[in-house]
């Protein structure tokens, strides 16, 4: 049994709850909701999100069942942002699988990912705990500053290594940070201990980024679960892309440049010789091993259970996935 198997099945009973609760959540009398909002939860996503709050909270010694409320949560409004995510990058294919938008088309993602939003707020309201909504409705906010950040980056190459990484921290860590934070929040926890919960899920996030962003260029499609180079076709100058501009050759940096300012990835095989030449995809993996180093320091004053355990071991997968 691999860490990530004992992590999971730690928390096998809550995970069925909060799926159970997402599935009746998720009802709704309009049909194309069902279909497509059951479609994007079900599509093989890892539930990372609420299983961090079912870690974290048990990681401090939480005994009831509002976390696996939260935990749902949680994963509506992540669910959310992949469906909106999906219609501003025009993207066919997420997890292996036809995008929602590919199949339904761009309105009805877009409307469905808002009714997951506001069917998220609903949830927060029956918390009925004001420091629980402060947290979610933060990081919804700064999730999508975020967004509005990256489209900002989009087609820039001049984008530096402080503005991404500003994006990835909004846009991918914040809920991560809210979900471990909120384990603390629900267990009454001090000061301290909140802030080192948050600072956990905040590092673990940037990590989990990063090394997207380096399968992004050295994954296969099967493992990736969308085309090589997705990114680049998006215009995105994702941090591998932006460190082989910053030390490849003027001809290599005018081929990436050219790549991220007009979409394309039809000089991909010359900008991945570019990203392998300047270290780049080994640079980036760097910075995710100082990220989820950090995650890891954060729990030093955690007591030393199980959950705290699985919350370590996550910090190391985070690192050395494949997909």
């Amino acid at each position: 049994m691999t860490a990530l198997d004992k992590t999971l099945a730690l928390i096998a009973d809550d995970m069925r709850a909060v799926d159970q609760l997402i599935g009746q959540r998720l009802s709704s009398d309009v049909v194309l909701i069902n279909q497509l909002g059951g479609y994007i939860v079900n599509s093989g996503g890892k539930r990372l999100r609420p299983q961090l709050v079912l870690l974290a909270a048990g990681a401090l010694g939480y005994q009831g069942q509002k976390h696996q409320l939260i935990a749902a949560i949680i994963e509506f409004i992540h669910t959310a942002t992949l469906l909106h995510d999906d219609v501003v990058d025009a993207s066919e294919m997420r997890r292996g699988q036809q995008t929602a938008n590919a199949l339904w088309g761009n309105e009805a993602s877009v409307l469905v990912g808002d009714f997951l939003y506001s069917r998220a707020f609903e949830m927060m309201v029956e918390a009925d705990d004001m420091r629980i909504m402060e947290i979610l409705a933060h990081a919804t906010n700064t999730i999508a500053e975020g967004e509005v950040l990256q489209l900002l980056n989009c087609n820039d190459p001049d984008t530096t290594e402080a503005r991404y990484l500003e994006v990835i921290r909004s846009k991918t860590a914040k809920l991560f940070q809210a979900g471990t934070q909120l384990g603390a929040v629900l267990t009454d926890s001090d000061a301290d201990t909140e802030q080192a919960m948050a600072d956990y899920g905040m590092h673990l996030g940037t990590a989990f980024q990063l090394i997207d962003d380096v399968l992004d260029y050295s994954a296969s499609a099967k493992e990736l679960g969308k085309n090589i180079g997705d990114d680049l076709a998006e215009g995105k100058p994702t941090l591998p892309l932006i460190c082989a501009m910053t030390h490849g050759t003027k001809e290599q940096t005018a081929i990436i440049r050219d790549a991220i300012e007009n979409n394309g990835r039809d000089k991909l095989p010359a900008i991945m010789k570019a990203i392998e030449s300047t270290g780049a995809i080994t640079y980036t993996a760097d910075c995710a091993a100082k990220e989820a180093s950090k995650a890891s320091q954060a729990l030093a004053d955690i007591p030393d259970t199980p959950y705290r355990q699985a919350l370590l071991a996550l910090a190391k997968f985070s690192v050395q996935r494949s997909f």
